[in-house]
């Protein structure tokens, strides 16, 4: 879809009334478990949540793929002290920029907070816009193999091209879901599908598990103070959208404040970055400006062209993945949104 179809899907879509209606939240909202206020980067998610955390008694965990990360606070648009200062949060710097992340590793880490949020009688907000961490979240993942060190080094060699007709060959479905521009991930979608025993279904939707409350409408704890894998999660929600002039104007601006706020020396004082990290919107084209491969104006537009076609992506995911009402911010002022919202909160509690 163009990027101007998805605006005026957005424009269409979400100038939705502030009617909510009881069938958007059919469980309770019990102490301890988890509202999801979800979105496109950008969007302006930080800033409600952390109002509404504040009435709520509840704390943030981060659901965004590289604010995990220790470092690049600039790049990732990370929340500022005196925000977090405001509001407890969660995962964030949590792990080295070294450190290889993946979906099951965060879906630890977010049960072991929520089971601190909630053993301390706290509300959880889960903010964040990363589809497949959301995912880990509210769905599970399946069991896949792990990494094969010799069939990676047979891929190792082969274009992009190759690799995609390869899993094309092997699983059509699943190389329809998966971004075929990105190498590390085809590679590991092969090794996926290259697997006979496992189902290729990573990556697609896992109808029947979403939005399926526990018996006691709560996040039991394990044995471990992790919760179990089995455990069902009760939780509600909101995608939080904008009008695409709108959005994409904030996504450019975004990008330009973090040049005036020193990205470059951020990104030149990174060391020891991982595979997963390195993948951070804008990091590959700073260092080409470092490197003098590239202008500024050149690098800002193109991390301005990266980000925007990101923020599609992820409005995809959710029009697909979610059944979270959508609240469009562009009509509304910060506080009016704020308004919208709380009334979605209070009446999961009734």
């Amino acid at each position: 879809m163009e990027p101007a179809a998805v605006g005026a899907e957005i424009g269409t879509q979400q100038r939705m009334s502030l009617h909510w209606q009881s069938e958007w939240l059919p469980y309770n909202f019990f102490m301890g478990d988890v509202f999801f206020l979800v979105g496109p980067t950008a969007v302006g998610k930080t800033t409600q949540a952390v109002e509404l955390a504040q009435q709520f008694n509840a704390e943030i965990v981060n659901a965004d793929a590289f604010q995990i990360y220790r470092g690049l606070d600039i790049l990732t648009a990370k929340p500022d002290l005196k925000t977090r200062r405001r509001v407890r949060h969660h995962l964030l710097d949590q792990v080295s920029l070294g450190e290889t992340m993946s979906a099951l590793r965060f879906r630890e880490l977010a049960w072991a907070a929520l089971a601190d949020i909630h053993s301390r009688k706290k509300n959880a907000i889960l903010v964040g816009g990363s589809g497949l961490y959301l995912k880990a979240i509210m769905y599970g993942l399946d069991e896949v193999p792990a990494p094969d060190p010799k069939l990676r080094q047979e891929l190792s060699g082969l274009s992009l091209h190759e690799l995609s007709m390869r899993l094309k060959t092997l699983d059509p479905q699943f190389a329809a879901r998966t971004d075929l521009k990105n190498p590390r991930r085809v590679i590991r979608a092969i090794e996926i599908a290259s697997n006979s025993t496992i189902i290729a279904s990573v990556g697609r939707g896992m109808p029947g598990r979403y939005g399926k409350p526990s018996a006691a409408g709560s996040l039991p704890p394990s044995r471990t103070g992790v919760f179990a894998r089995d455990d069902a999660l009760n939780y509600a929600g909101v995608v939080l959208i904008r009008d695409r002039e709108d959005l994409y104007r904030r996504i450019n601006e975004r990008v330009r404040a973090m040049f005036r706020n020193g990205v470059e020396d951020e990104v030149r004082a990174a060391s020891d970055v991982g595979p997963t990290a390195a993948s951070a919107l804008g990091l590959k084209e700073i260092r080409a400006l470092l490197g003098g491969q590239t202008s500024p104006e050149s690098c800002i537009a193109k991390i301005q062209q990266a980000t925007r076609r990101y923020a599609k992506r992820q409005l995809t995911w959710f029009r697909h993945q979610t059944t979270f009402p959508q609240l469009n911010l562009t009509p509304f002022s910060h506080r009016d949104a704020v308004r919208a919202i709380v009334p979605m909160l209070r009446r999961a509690h009734e």
